[in-house]
């Protein structure tokens, strides 16, 4: 039995997120039905995490078993012949067999993008949220900086009944970030957030965008982000931010 990893990149817009689900078009589903068919038998994609609808990726991991003998640059080009243009496998390898593309994850890279500009181009639609208001951003990327370290963030995460551990049993909502910053590419209008973590929980990079949106336009200050922190309550975050934005940048182990 060989256990293959991939590299996959992905235009999420018109796909119902990473999980496969019954009628609807996902990722996971897309890339399960053209490895069978290629290998010639069915096949379990396990990815680095679930990504929602309309989130795209860079550099989503993934890994799955086969008997098949075919050499991982020929299964790579074979994929990329059969699936939609959407999706792109990067790189395919043999891995261990005790690799696990999200049990073996030590650390995931977010990169959210708000465009500034009047209007949004129509090409950019797709991959950028579009707020062509004030935003302050000095103040944002201090908030940004606060999230830094360990914490329980469950003022941050959405409602999630999948959030189980290998074991089954209901998942702690602690996540250590690593890095939380804001940069302003003023030549592009965009204003760029990207957090690595040990771990992500559901919707938790798009609560804390919204967040640091009202930071932006002064609804608050970047010295309630403990505050919201320690409530371990939704309520006191900001609104979701759109899914358009995110993009997952890569994973690494």
């Amino acid at each position: 039995m060989r256990n293959i990893r991939l590299v996959i990149a992905y235009d999420g817009a018109d796909f119902h997120g990473w999980q496969r689900q019954p009628h609807a078009p996902t990722i996971q589903e897309a890339l399960e039905t053209a490895i069978a068919r290629i290998t010639g038998g069915p096949v379990k994609l396990y990815g680095s995490g679930r990504t929602d609808a309309g989130v795209h990726a860079a550099g989503q991991v993934a890994n799955f078993e086969t008997l098949c003998s075919i050499p991982c640059g020929s299964l790579l080009k074979a994929l990329n012949g059969i699936l939609p243009a959407a999706i792109r496998v990067k790189e395919a390898e043999e891995a261990p067999v005790t690799f696990h593309a999200r049990y073996n994850a030590a650390s995931k890279t977010y990169r959210y993008r708000i465009l500034q500009a009047p209007i949004c181009p129509p090409f950019l639609a797709r991959y950028v949220y579009h707020h062509p208001y004030p935003l302050n951003c000095r103040r944002m990327a201090k908030a940004a900086r606060l999230l830094e370290g360990e914490h329980d963030f469950t003022s941050f995460a959405g409602s999630d009944p999948a959030n189980k551990n290998k074991k089954g049993q209901i998942a702690s909502n602690v996540r250590q970030v690593f890095k939380s910053s804001l940069a302003v590419r003023k030549e592009l209008s965009l204003v760029v957030y990207e957090v690595r973590g040990s771990g992500f929980l559901h919707h938790m990079v798009r609560n804390i965008v919204g967040t640091l949106l009202e930071v932006g336009n002064g609804k608050l200050r970047p010295e309630d982000l403990p505050a919201i922190l320690e409530a371990r309550d939704r309520s006191q975050a900001g609104a979701t931010a759109p899914a358009c934005g995110l993009c997952l940048v890569r994973v690494e182990y």
